[in-house]
């Protein structure tokens, strides 16, 4: 009964992401947008290959916008509008609830990377990619950013979270590493963004993808750091209701 109510509750989370205009323009739209204008585009200067540069970013991008905006903006709507509260109670349970949410934003993350992926590859990006480590550090963005959305969804109003989660993607994307190289930016904002989630993750995935570059083992601890900390305070402090 609760698998079947488990596929039931996923296949409407899945439904419901694709009927949401705004949530595609966030999840596919944007990263894709980013990834086309800045590879045709000499704005990331003094790269010899830019779109090298630009594909790990975009990913990371991809991973931060339907872990965190699409999911923590949704959840906040249903949470206003009493639907956790009311799906709580049912068969599915809670936890459920969670796995399929959690289901949901895996699937649109496998599509988007097939996307982010062949997009590159026509525009000329070419890798002899470690994919296992990789999809590890995804998977552990996902966590991470999944984390913070969860957490402003369970603690603030709606129209506030809404504003936060937008706000908050801006400025990680500026300060991500995700289109345009870290180092370009004032030595203090350089400091504050490499302790970020989302240049560990970018950069952590950029330097995986590089054969020739060292294992990046300060951007994974970093990102490790988030992926821990920001579910437990989610779980901590998430309230059912407004």
């Amino acid at each position: 009964m609760r698998r079947t109510a488990l596929v039931a509750q996923t296949r409407v989370e899945l439904v419901l992401t694709v009927r949401r205009a705004e949530s595609l323009l966030v999840t596919l739209g944007i990263p894709l947008g980013i990834l086309v204008f800045f590879a045709k585009v000499d704005a990331v200067t003094d790269l010899r290959d830019p779109i090298d540069f630009l594909v790990p970013g975009i990913l990371a991008l991809a991973v931060m916008s339907t872990a965190m905006v699409s999911l923590g903006i949704a959840t906040g709507y249903e949470r206003h509008y009493g639907v956790l509260k009311r799906l709580g109670s049912t068969p599915l349970s809670r936890a459920g609830l969670l796995t399929a949410k959690t289901t949901n934003v895996l699937l649109i993350e496998l599509v988007q990377a097939l996307v982010i992926v062949a997009t590159g590859l026509a525009l000329g990006w070419s890798t002899s990619a470690r994919l296992l480590p990789v999809i590890v550090l995804l998977l552990v963005g996902t966590v991470a950013f999944a984390g913070i959305g969860l957490l402003m969804a369970g603690t603030l109003r709606a129209e506030a979270n809404l504003a936060l989660a937008n706000a908050l993607f801006l400025v990680l994307l500026f300060l991500g590493g995700m289109a345009y190289p870290l180092e370009r930016l004032p030595g203090a904002l350089q400091a504050i963004a490499e302790a970020l989630p989302a240049a560990a993750l970018a950069e952590s995935v950029r330097d995986v993808l590089d054969p020739g570059a060292a294992f990046p083992l300060a951007h994974v601890l970093v990102l490790v750091g988030w992926a821990i900390a920001a579910p437990l305070a989610a779980a901590r402090f998430f309230r059912w209701e407004e």
